[in-house]
């Protein structure tokens, strides 16, 4: 019974992945489908399917090809009827949609199948050595807080079994102190890959919430595609206009400037951050920026160019720029990086002009394998 129920629920998770793939791309550009942080799954509403079975009633003679009607009329109702939006409350049932938990695990897998991502190729040898308490057993001294309950009380039990002082009619157990036994632990060092993610992301005055919106959709499913791959991986936000400065999260999606654009003040605090906090021997680097394409000015763009040729890419092992459409940009920051850069390994630049073309963007940031 046990198999057959397995075997149902594999089939039905199947189901889920087919409906999933088929859909990625709706689902990847709803930014309500994405997770609250601290949360390891997401909610996908599915239309919910109804077998078909023989239900009692009396048609009164209102059958298929019977009573009044033209042809093209609607059987059992008006034209009006299931519409949504118009007439009053009614008592019939309406259309059903099922909504599946989706880990974000399983999810980062059907998205790296459907878009042919390959897995991570970690940079570097070196890895950071973590440290983890591993229950491996009892003893019969230790802290009260690690006290066994279940193997206190079957000692005792055996103990008063074996005096015959146990009467089953009346079940009292009282352990004594050689009955006591306490969990014990062992400290296992653990290597870890580790890797950590910096957005950058332009607020001036011509990056609209349209803009910003898909930025964060777009954030989210790297993030979720590259924790995938790490165990250990840390995210750091930079936003900027004429300056910039790292903050959290929440602040990130919601900051709104109006000031101008130097995008060189945004690489000086990621490569500054870079030098303070994550050495690039024992850390995985990748660096995301997303702007509308406006720089202050040429000698601007030449020093984000150095920036980028001498302390960024050296250390990093990915960087890509995407550059979101919006109507008071001049989008031509990155026709100056593909003519610097042209076909650079580590260097990736994306357009991503609506939300239908975040998909293909998550495709071209992550296809190298990086």
């Amino acid at each position: 019974m046990i198999s057959r129920i397995e075997q149902d629920h594999s089939r039905f998770r199947e189901i889920i992945r087919g409906k999933i793939r088929q859909n990625l791309r709706k689902y990847i550009s709803r930014g309500d489908l994405i997770a609250p942080k601290g949360q390891g799954s997401v909610t996908i509403p599915m239309p919910q399917i109804n077998i078909p079975r023989f239900v009692f009633g009396d048609n009164s003679g209102q059958g298929v090809g019977q009573g009044e009607g033209d042809a093209g009329d609607p059987v059992g109702g008006s034209p009006k009827d299931g519409q949504s939006g118009s007439g009053k409350a009614g008592e019939g049932e309406g259309h059903k949609a099922l909504e599946v938990e989706v880990s974000l695990e399983e999810l980062a897998e059907i998205m790296g199948e459907e878009l042919g991502l390959p897995n991570i190729q970690r940079r570097g040898t070196q890895s950071l050595e973590t440290k983890k308490d591993r229950y491996v057993g009892l003893r019969s001294s230790g802290p009260e807080s690690l006290r066994s309950f279940k193997a206190t009380f079957k000692r005792a039990l055996r103990r008063q079994v074996a005096m015959g002082t146990y009467d089953p009619r009346r079940p009292v157990i009282v352990p004594i102190r050689e009955d006591r036994r306490y969990r014990s632990w062992r400290t296992d060092p653990r290597p870890q890959s580790n890797a950590v993610i910096i957005y950058m992301m332009d607020v001036s005055g011509s990056m609209g919430d349209e803009q910003k919106e898909m930025v964060r959709i777009e954030s989210f499913w790297i993030d979720t595609w590259l924790r995938s791959q790490y165990k250990g991986l840390e995210s750091r936000f930079i936003i900027h206009d004429a300056t910039a400065r790292v903050v959290e999260r929440e602040v990130f999606f919601r900051t709104r400037e109006s000031g101008g654009t130097m995008i060189s003040s945004a690489y000086k605090v990621c490569s500054e951050l870079i030098e303070a906090e994550f050495n690039p021997e024992q850390w995985n680097i990748y660096a995301f920026h997303f702007s509308d394409g406006d720089n202050w000015s040429v000698d601007d763009t030449a020093t984000c160019i150095g920036l980028l040729k001498n302390q960024l890419l050296p250390r990093l092992n990915q960087f890509g720029y995407g550059q979101v459409e919006s109507p008071y940009g001049s989008g031509q920051f990155i026709k100056d990086l593909r003519a610097a850069f042209n076909k650079h390994p580590l260097l990736i630049t994306s357009e991503i002009k609506t939300k239908d073309d975040i998909m293909d963007s998550i495709r071209e940031f992550l296809k190298g394998g990086r």
